[in-house]
């Protein structure tokens, strides 16, 4: 039987409550057990200050991780069963890089517009840093982290296109303020990079990653979806 026609025994853990996270895993071939991190960002970001933007977002998605296999291990996690027995843990934290400094999420319409002001007509750099920990009986058995970057380039658009963007909401919990495959994708000129890593998750990255803690990501491909 092929690896795309197999159940895999190994349980895949998002910890991103992001539905485009989500999405790209399940299109790709994953059914990952979703757990949410419960990391003080803000916190992190401020004893972060002066590292580089790599730096930073791989370090955002290693606490992540340390949280969610904490769960897990902790039997905090009924919806990730199996995992801590055999299990591989995927964290990601996404920021922009635009005018020499990093943006995460704008949270109002206001600061969205602000924003995108800001940013219409040039060039930033989305960068994801990416986690994956490997779980064998109750343990951690391995570990790799890295980021993912890719140019966005933006579209000199008007006031009135900004201020309606930004009042459909959609802008307003993604980090850098748009998205690539949303409403957003009109007013993005193209990219430059990783369009999977512009959604949230690099999947060639992840691949990667998952090959140094000793997964080969076939195995974990679903025939059902």
């Amino acid at each position: 039987m092929s690896p795309a026609h197999r159940s895999t025994a190994t349980t895949v853990v998002l910890g991103s409550a992001s539905p485009a996270r989500r999405r790209v895993l399940r299109d790709a071939g994953l059914r990952p057990a979703v757990v949410v991190s419960d990391v003080d960002e803000d916190a992190l970001l401020d004893e972060l200050a002066g590292a580089p933007p790599a730096q930073i977002v791989t370090r955002l998605a290693e606490a992540k991780a340390d949280a969610v296999v904490a769960a897990v291990l902790g039997d905090g996690a009924p919806q990730a069963a199996g995992a801590a027995t055999d299990g591989v843990v995927v964290t990601c934290d996404s920021m922009l890089l635009t005018g020499g400094s990093l943006a995460g999420k704008p949270h109002t319409a206001a600061a969205a517009a602000e924003r995108w002001r800001r940013m219409r007509g040039t060039t930033g750099h989305l960068i994801t840093g990416h986690c994956v920990r490997r779980l064998r009986d109750g343990e951690v058995v391995a570990s790799a982290s890295h980021s993912q970057s890719t140019a966005i380039f933006f579209s000199d658009v008007s006031d009135e296109v900004i201020e309606r963007y930004a009042a459909t909401g959609e802008p307003l919990e993604v980090a850098g303020a748009f998205t690539l495959d949303g409403i957003g994708g009109w007013l993005i000129d193209g990219i430059d990079g990783d369009p999977s890593s512009v959604i949230g998750i690099s999947l060639p990255l992840v691949r990667r990653l998952l090959t140094q803690v000793g997964v080969d990501v076939a195995d974990l491909w679903c025939a059902e979806r």
